[in-house]
Order: structure tokens, then C-alpha cells, then sequence
């Protein structure tokens, strides 16, 4: 006897906790089929923004933007006391000059990475290893085409320092892998993890606005106990 009183108490609790979520997960349902339904380039606009010829900068009399490295862009920032010029030419190589003298500087060592983590990151005079990546093959928690500097520290976490440009360029903690890794079965696309607006994942929100929707509509069925004899 004690355990149909118990189902039937469960079944009456699960009708009150339909009820409290149920609207809230057809509006995470519908909310998320609509932001689904358009790429989030489409959405912001970059379909209308028309494609300009690039040119680069000029200023008369410096050295820094030289015909000899024509740039695109030019970024100035203070770097271990100094102002330096971060570089990036027209094919989008990047190099550093020191603002005052215009001399080129070269690209940083491990050691320099080093330094740079252990200023600049709590505890980031904690390293395991130290290791260089070219533009091609960056690991998959950075996924930016840029030389780097990956200098693993103790608990998990990634700091990525640019070679070119001198400066820390992403921190990936062991939690920001694994969210990214939710990130990725949350949108279906495992494979980029950038991709919020694909066939499948377009289907599989159809078929949950469905779901609950009908779930919905299910909470209003009057229910009459029934009488065991």
C-alpha cells in the first residue's frame, strides 16, 4: 500500500514541477529555435557591409609605416616600460618596432614568454612547459592564426603569449576547455564549436519547441484519479 502512495505522490509532485518549468523551457526552446534560425553574421549585419580594397597606411616622413613594409594597421602600447609599435603589414604578418628609434624588434624567446606570464599572470611563475607554435598549427583551445607561445601552468591553465606581438593574447583555463566543450554540444558542433545556426541543430530546437509546447498543452488535461477497488 505504502508504495502507490508513494508513486502517487510523486506523480502529483511532477505535475506542480510541470508546471513551475514548463513555460520556462518553451521559452528557452523558442528563444533558442529563433536565434537558430539565422547565422549571427546574418543577424549582425555583415552581409551588408560592401568589401573595400584594402590600403595602407601612409604617414609622411615616419619610419615606422615604410614603402620597404606597407601596413594595414598600426597599434601602440607600453611594453616593459617603453612605447612600442605593434605592426600588421598588408600580408597580415605582424612585427614590433620600438616607437622612439623605429628599430624592428625581435621576436620573443621562450624565456621572454616566461617572464611575461610570471608578471603578468597570478601564479604564473608556476609553469610545466613552454612551448612554440606556429600560425598553421595552434592548438584547438586558442584557434587563432598567429604565432604563439603556450606556457602551460600547474592546475591546467593555458596562457598564450603572440611571438610577434609581445603581448598575452588568451588565457584557456581547464573550466574554459570544458566549457567550450558544453559550448559545442549546446550548439551541436563539436568540429568548430562556432556554428550556432545549422540543419541539425535547427531540427533537433523544431523538435523541442514541439516537445514542450505540447508538453504544455498536456498540463492542462484534467486528470481524475482512478478508484482501485
Amino acid at each position: 500500500m505504502a508504495r502507490p502512495l508513494l508513486m502517487q505522490r510523486f506523480a502529483k509532485w511532477h505535475i506542480w514541477l510541470g508546471w513551475l518549468v514548463g513555460f520556462p523551457i518553451l521559452m528557452w526552446m523558442v528563444t533558442g529555435l529563433f536565434m537558430a534560425a539565422r547565422p549571427i553574421e546574418e543577424v549582425r549585419g555583415n552581409h551588408l557591409v560592401l568589401v573595400q580594397p584594402a590600403e595602407a597606411l601612409v604617414l609622411p616622413g615616419s619610419s615606422l609605416a615604410s614603402p620597404e613594409f606597407p601596413i594595414r594597421e598600426m597599434r601602440a602600447v607600453m611594453q616593459d616600460g617603453r612605447a612600442i609599435a605593434i605592426l600588421t603589414g598588408m600580408d597580415g604578418s605582424v612585427r614590433r618596432v620600438d616607437m622612439l628609434s623605429g628599430g624592428a624588434l625581435p621576436a620573443l624567446t621562450a624565456s621572454d614568454a616566461r617572464r611575461i606570464v610570471a608578471e603578468r599572470i597570478d601564479g604564473g611563475d608556476k609553469v610545466l612547459s613552454v612551448t612554440a607554435f606556429e600560425a598553421s598549427q595552434v592548438p584547438f583551445d586558442f584557434r587563432r592564426e598567429m604565432p604563439v607561445w603556450q606556457v602551460a601552468l600547474e592546475g591546467g591553465t593555458h596562457v598564450y603569449v603572440g611571438r610577434d606581438t609581445g603581448q598575452i593574447e588568451a588565457v584557456r583555463t581547464r573550466w574554459w576547455r570544458a566549457f567550450d566543450f558544453m559550448w559545442g554540444l549546446h550548439i551541436m558542433d563539436l568540429q568548430t564549436r562556432e556554428d550556432t545556426s545549422h540543419p541539425i541543430l535547427i531540427l533537433f530546437a523544431i523538435l523541442g519547441v514541439i516537445g514542450a509546447l505540447l508538453g504544455c498543452v498536456l498540463m492542462f488535461r484534467r486528470r481524475k484519479a482512478r478508484v482501485t477497488a
